[in-house]
């Protein structure tokens, strides 16, 4: 555990911590790939740049505006068209909101997805946006990760403070910004990245399965009777 005390806040990344949209997103960027290039570029690109914007992660192998453009938008119609087919939750997550928000515990969504893709991904996985407490996409007019201004946001949003809140994600990016925070990093071993190359991160804590995330919470306090 960091030096920081009992967590009242709970951030979470979206994609490959919340729901398993390994699958999905690689069907689309190979779609997107095959059709923008005549030699798709090697896949450990894809994984390189995975838990960034779509637009950064194109940016970074074209070089205008308008052809990011033109794959967002290859990307997404195909992304769109094949959610609910290949997008599924992670075992436990529900559960472990529910439980988290029967604590006390304030919990939110930071993610690198649009707002439209989040809203369709929380829904495929029966995952009720009143469940959080805040939602931070990359719609918002804020550096993304692994700048650490959209946790910052929602810290914000919540009047939270980072000493006592944590940042769940599978990314090295989400490991960066949540250090760059200041908020408890815990790093999901379920996701695609490997432990090894979360590990080089310095997670403050490792999770193998989310629930484990309710052992580091501040528990209610319980009312004792008056004498």
């Amino acid at each position: 555990m960091s030096n920081h005390g009992p967590l009242h806040t709970i951030l979470f990344d979206l994609d490959g911590t919340l729901v398993d949209s390994a699958d999905l997103i690689l069907a689309s960027w190979r779609h997107t790939m095959d059709a923008h290039f005549e030699e798709p570029p090697a896949e450990d690109v894809w994984l390189r740049t995975l838990g960034q914007p779509l637009r950064a992660q194109f940016g970074y192998l074209v070089d205008t505006a308008e052809e990011v453009q033109a794959m967002v938008e290859t990307y997404l119609k195909h992304n769109f068209r094949e959610h609910e087919r290949l997008i599924r939750p992670f075992p436990r997550v529900s559960e472990t909101l529910v439980e988290l928000r029967a604590n006390g515990i304030r919990i939110g969504v930071v993610t690198s997805k649009a707002s439209a893709g989040t809203a369709r991904s929380l829904a495929a996985c029966a995952l009720d946006e009143a469940l959080f407490d805040v939602i931070v996409t990359s719609d918002e007019p804020v550096p993304h990760k692994p700048d650490p201004a959209p946790l910052r946001l929602a810290l914000e949003r919540l009047n939270a403070s980072p000493e006592t809140a944590a940042y769940v994600g599978d990314s090295v990016w989400d490991m960066r910004a949540g250090h760059a925070a200041g908020v408890t990093t815990m790093a999901a071993l379920w996701g695609p990245f490997s432990e090894r190359e979360l590990a080089i991160e310095r997670p403050h804590i490792m999770l193998d399965t989310i629930d484990e995330v309710l052992r580091y919470i501040a528990l209610p306090e319980v009312p004792q009777p008056s004498l």
